[in-house]
Parts: C-alpha cells; structure tokens; sequence
C-alpha cells in the first residue's frame, strides 16, 4: 500500500466523543451514557440536515443544539451550570490511548497527515493541543471554511487541494463508516477504524481496509 499522505477525521477517530459519558453520568445519574449516545446522533443529524437544507451553523453551536434537545428528549434538566461544564470537556475530548504513538510513527515515515473535520477551527486547535498534537499535523482543516459538512463533496475537496495529493493517492481513516462512505464516494482510499465492531454501512462501499484501533491502521501502512 503506498500513499503520501493520511488524512483523519477527529471526533470519534481521533478523539473520543463517548468520553464524555463519565461527566454525564455524574450530572445525570442512570443517564450518562443515554446522554452521550443520544446527543451524538442528534449532532450528525444536524450536520446533515444544516448541509442539505444551505442554513450552515458551526459544528460548535450545533453540538450545544443538540445537548439542548438530548436533555428535552430524555426530560433531563439542562442547567446554565451543566451545560458550561458538558460543552467544556467536549472541548477538551480524550485523545484514544494508541493515537500519540501511532500518529508520530506514521509522521516519522515521511507522510503528510492531516486532519478534516466538522470542528470548527477553534474546537479542533483546543483539542489537538491539549492531547499534544499540535506538531503532527501538516493541516487542521475544518469544514467551516466551506460552509459545508461532510459528506458534501465540497469539505473532501479540502484535503486536494490543500496538501497538493490526489484523493487516490490520499487515505481517509475515521471511525464512522459514513464518513468513510462519503470519502470513498468523493475518491480516496479508505481505512475503517471500527472501534465497536459495527456492520458495514448498506451503501455500496467496502472500505480498503479496517482495524479496531490506530495500531491496526499502522500495520497496515507499514
């Protein structure tokens, strides 16, 4: 397998989006991990639906949106104090425990890497840094420069034409099978990072390759 360049999407790839589910739990006894799950998808629903419709917001106040019905759904009180402090540590996401070593091994091989993501710039600099990636990057690309979530075509185009390699000679890694889905279609060799162990999406697509983790990505671009 030979490639220049890795691009990666950040949350639930890079960053773990169900983390959030301890401090949750704490504000919401019994509920933490409905919280976490229920808001995750109502957060992809609105990105979605934003795009679809031309009525973009960025990825940061979508997500508050989605907290905010999350809590109305599941008839949980969403204090002023709560939420400051859910929307905090979605800020400050874990990193996977694998990721730092597995991501200077790849840089260390001489291929560009990057990140693309729906965060908006802001997000994905605060989170990059506090997990201690802030040199493993080429580019930080964030959907917010077109206005546009993935899977428009318009938010793949970002890694052509920013790091200068083809989409072919590219590969896309993310844990979401959608988002591997939507890069495919666009043109990029894709690896499925399948942390649950989920089906494959019936759309059509087989990822190039899949692993449960960043190690299994590793091994397969040695």
């Amino acid at each position: 397998m030979s490639v220049q360049a890795i691009v990666f999407d950040a949350y639930g790839t890079l960053f773990d989006v169900y983390s959030i589910g301890a401090l949750a739990e704490r504000l919401f006894p019994g509920k933490g991990a409905a919280v976490a799950e229920l808001w995750r998808d109502k957060q992809i629903e609105y990105t979605r639906l934003r795009t679809l419709s031309n009525t973009y917001k960025p990825f940061w106040e979508v997500t508050q949106d989605a907290l905010v019905f999350t809590c109305r759904k599941l008839g949980l009180e969403l204090t002023l104090d709560a939420q400051t402090r859910i929307m905090g540590q979605y800020a400050r996401l874990e990193a996977f425990p694998e990721n730092l070593a597995v991501l200077k091994s790849l840089k260390g091989k001489g291929l560009k890497l990057a990140i693309l993501s729906n965060g908006n710039p802001e997000m994905l600099e605060a989170a990059v840094q506090a997990a201690g990636m802030s040199d493993l990057f080429t580019q930080v690309l964030s959907v917010h420069t077109v206005e546009k979530f993935k899977t428009a075509p318009e938010a793949y185009q970002l890694g052509p034409d920013t790091l200068g390699v083809s989409a072919k000679d590219t590969l896309f890694v993310s844990s979401n099978c959608w988002d591997v889905c939507g890069a495919a279609w666009f043109g990029y060799r894709t690896f499925w990072v399948n942390r649950s162990n989920a089906p494959l999406e019936e759309l059509g697509i087989t990822p190039h390759a899949q692993g449960r983790t960043l190690n299994d990505l590793a091994l397969y671009v040695t």
